[in-house]
């Protein structure tokens, strides 16, 4: 999935935050209902402007960002 086409961010929309094209809605809203036990049938009833692609490029978005999150060991 590539989510470069589904997915964009705009320093004048949410502050520049990820969001699905076309909408408000932001990756880590749509990351935040799955986590909290949403089905991707339960979010697509409640928000119609999105499809199951645009869930699965918020995921995919979500895995490229951790993959690219550097961690350090602070000396104790």
């Amino acid at each position: 999935m590539d989510w470069k086409t589904r997915i964009t961010l705009n320093p004048n929309i949410l502050v520049g935050k990820p969001i699905i094209k076309g909408t408000r809605l932001a990756v880590e809203f749509i990351i935040d209902l799955l986590a909290q036990g949403w089905s991707i049938d339960e979010i697509l009833r409640n928000y119609p402007g999105i499809t199951v692609e645009d869930i699965q490029a918020c995921l995919s978005y979500a895995s490229v960002a951790l993959k690219s999150e550097k961690v350090y060991a602070i000396p104790a």
